[in-house]
């Protein structure tokens, strides 16, 4: 398959376990398993991100008791990184590249599309829970832009109506049997 029409990126982690589904002692193990290593607090929110798919804004103060830093500093790290998300993300999650080679090739038309056609800014989700919208700043798809990523696949040389496509390929459908 060539890479202006995807690409796939698999990625290492542990299972999600769907949105809202943690406990103080998942969040505890976690921590433990990594505080350890110099600089463990991005590794550490990593893990609870990849194990339940955000990081609730109750394992802020169990971090920073086990971490012995502050809620302010581990929040602080939170919204820092736009990587991180505090609340459950669609079922997929979508990033537009926003970096200069995307621009140049259409991106921000196609930005303005997506963001039109979801009805959602960059950091939100669609009202179905189908869709998360994010940002990010380069997709390493640069030849093929304007490029996006659907559940770390990349898709080169987009257009609004690949994109409609796509969207439409992806949306669940509700079937009412009779």
């Amino acid at each position: 398959m060539h890479m202006s029409e995807s690409v796939s990126h698999q990625v290492a982690a542990m299972p999600v376990t769907g949105g809202g589904d943690w406990n103080p002692d998942m969040i505890r193990h976690e921590v433990s398993a990594l505080k350890h290593k110099p600089g463990a607090l991005l590794p550490i929110l990593h893990a609870i991100q990849d194990r339940i798919g955000y990081i609730p804004e109750g394992a802020v103060p169990i971090i920073a008791q086990e971490m012995q830093q502050t809620r302010a500093d581990v929040h602080g790290v939170i919204s820092f990184y736009h990587h991180f998300r505090t609340r459950p993300a669609g079922s997929h999650v979508l990033q537009v590249c926003r970096a200069e080679a995307c621009q140049a090739r259409g991106g921000r038309a196609l930005e303005s599309h997506i963001r039109e056609k979801l009805g959602v800014d960059y950091h939100n989700t669609t009202a179905d829970y189908e869709f998360t919208l994010e940002p990010v700043y380069c997709l390493g798809n640069c030849a093929c832009g304007p490029s996006i990523s659907v559940d770390n696949t990349v898709y080169g040389r987009m257009s609004p109506q690949k994109f409609d496509q796509l969207a439409d390929r992806l949306t669940t459908t509700v079937i009412e049997l009779k």
